[in-house]
């Protein structure tokens, strides 16, 4: 995809400002001219994605000399957010995403804007584990139970979502699938409303991000079934994974990424790679995202586009196989 005409006229700017040297390196020089714009396509507050793009950012303003400015956009499953920044040709504008973007791929119909051509990897930031809980009154005590329950009581067990093609959607559907048991999906706008009513007891379960929910789950105002890496989590080791509750390879995660337009130049790309990545190895960093729960990443563009496909394919299997669709 060939930048926009704004696009152009600031890259040209830049290779004037330059005179003599290089076009590409003037605008690794130079950039950024304005305050740097991250996208969070889920609502203000609420989403994890938001809590680790201002944890990375919080001092990143300093080494830009520039203002970083965080940009909530919510709704239609992040749609809105992402179509935005691919639309976006100010050369200053990114978006974080989930796991959610992969999957839109499949799971909706007309994108406004092509996963692949219209966006460019910048790098994986964090990733955590999901964990399955309920509201206390849910009767069950444990996994084992709760399936018994469901198929028992088929439809009577409402599972939370924040929202279509989220991770907590689908490990819902992978759950009814492995288990061979019905519950009515509810999605929300965002993990935040849903997090709410579950603690309120409006639905029963949800899939939820793992540093979100356990300081309910600790304080007693849910209860755990089980985690979603295939290896108990380190910062929850009480926590019996779901595989090993006899759904044997049931995993998931909930990822988290930087996404640039195709419009931005490649030396743009670099810079915010190379800023997102210095940040990731500061161990006063590190141990903030562990400690909640999260686990760094970081590395090459190339790396997260690898991802984005093996995620696109694999959320497309699930989709088949569990025929799902949007609620």
């Amino acid at each position: 995809m060939m930048p926009g005409p704004c696009a152009r006229l600031f890259y040209a700017a830049l290779c004037t400002l330059a005179g003599v040297l290089p076009c590409a390196s003037a605008i690794a020089q130079q950039w950024p001219l304005r305050p740097v714009r991250i996208i969070v396509p889920f609502p203000a507050g609420g989403s994890t994605m938001e809590s680790v793009v201002r944890q990375l950012t919080r001092d990143m303003s300093q080494a830009l000399g520039q203002q970083v400015i965080i940009d909530p956009r919510p709704g239609a499953g992040t749609v809105i957010g992402v179509d935005a920044a691919a639309k976006s040709s100010d050369g200053h504008t990114f978006v974080g995403v989930a796991n959610s973007f992969t999957v839109n791929q499949t799971l909706v119909r007309n994108l406004p804007y092509d996963t692949l051509k219209d966006l460019q990897p910048v790098l994986l930031m964090a990733r955590t584990a999901n964990v399955l809980a309920a509201h206390p009154s849910v009767a069950p005590s444990d996994l084992k139970g709760l399936i018994a329950y469901a198929r028992k009581h088929p439809g009577k067990l409402s599972y939370a979502s924040f929202g279509n093609g989220t991770t907590a959607h689908f490990a819902g559907e992978m759950l009814k699938v492995g288990a061979g048991i019905d519950m009515v999906h509810i999605p929300y706008k965002g993990q935040g409303p849903a997090l709410q009513d579950l603690l309120a007891g409006n639905v029963d379960i949800m899939f939820g991000n793992l540093p979100d929910f356990m300081p309910h789950i600790r304080a007693g105002k849910l209860k755990a079934y089980g985690t979603t890496f295939l290896n108990r989590v380190p910062q929850a080791p009480e926590l019996p994974t779901i595989a090993e509750q006899g759904l044997p390879g049931f995993e998931t995660d909930s990822w988290f990424g930087l996404l640039a337009p195709a419009s931005a130049p490649k030396e743009v790309v670099a810079r915010m790679q190379a800023e997102f990545n210095r940040v990731l190895t500061d161990p006063a960093v590190r141990a903030a995202l562990i400690e909640r729960g999260l686990e760094p990443l970081g590395g090459s563009t190339e790396r997260f586009g690898e991802h984005i496909r093996s995620e696109i394919a694999k959320y497309a299997r699930i989709v088949r196989e569990a025929k799902m669709k949007i609620d």
